[in-house]
């Protein structure tokens, strides 16, 4: 595991391992993932999404200077184009998801070593859910695609129509559904947003950088770890997992 603001990778917590009032999600800990950029590198179909969008309303864009689309909900980032005209933003979310449910979202590919990740940290006894501003049904769509169903034992996700797209709202509801102790949960994500929808919601976090965050952008919104791969990810978790069960 790389360097983060404290030196330690474990969390030292009080008091016995909680038990859900939901039997089917009575184990723990829990790690919510976030899936773009997290578990799957989607760059290719979002962007790609993004410019079809765009060039309806003639607008000529480059790939990289599109990349701030990656992670956060849709509106937030389609309003730096049109700041205060909710319709033509509105306009541009239903443009974007006209190429993605053809075939951006499967423009898309899974970062190596996921699936043994976890499937290593579901043999140690957690649970593993996921938590997207990305909608729903399509996060659904993604992971049945790749095969990755199975490693999920919730998924939570935007709305169509707009609502729960914040990581926060995401998050709560993910806590809501599966009963999960909040102090023994851990949120997984690339982005700053999933650190501060963590935070919000009173989680550690742990922020990765193979996606698209910069550690700058990650230490600046305080992730509690920072994992700089797939592997560091994966023990920096198995620790904190088994500090957790103590």
């Amino acid at each position: 595991m790389t360097s983060r603001p404290q030196e330690a990778i474990v969390i030292k917590t009080s008091g016995s391992f909680f038990r859900s009032r939901n039997p089917r999600y009575a184990y723990g800990p829990y790690f919510f993932f976030d899936l773009d950029g997290t578990i799957t590198d989607s760059k290719q179909g979002i962007i790609n999404s993004v410019l079809y969008s765009l060039n309806h309303f003639g607008i000529r864009a480059s790939a990289d200077s599109l990349l701030f689309f990656i992670g956060p909900p849709l509106k937030q980032s389609f309003a730096r184009y049109f700041p205060g005209d909710s319709a033509r933003v509105a306009l541009a979310v239903e443009k974007y998801r006209e190429y993605f449910r053809r075939q951006g979202m499967f423009e898309n590919q899974v970062y190596p070593g996921v699936p043994q990740m976890l499937e290593r940290l579901i043999e140690q006894g957690h649970r593993i859910h996921l938590a997207t501003s990305k909608p729903e049904v399509f996060a659904r769509q993604i992971l049945d695609h790749f095969q990755l169903s199975r490693y999920f034992s919730f998924v939570a996700g935007a709305e169509l129509n707009g609502a729960r797209n914040d990581k926060v709202d995401v998050l709560r509801y993910a806590l809501q559904k599966t009963g999960a102790d909040v102090s023994h949960s851990l949120m997984v994500g690339d982005r700053f947003h999933d650190v501060v929808g963590g935070h919000a919601v009173g989680m550690k976090t742990v922020g990765v950088l193979y996606g698209y965050g910069s550690r700058q952008e990650l230490e600046s919104v305080h992730a509690d770890y920072i994992c700089q791969s797939m592997t560091d990810l994966q023990t920096t978790l198995l620790a904190l997992g088994a500090e957790m069960r103590h």
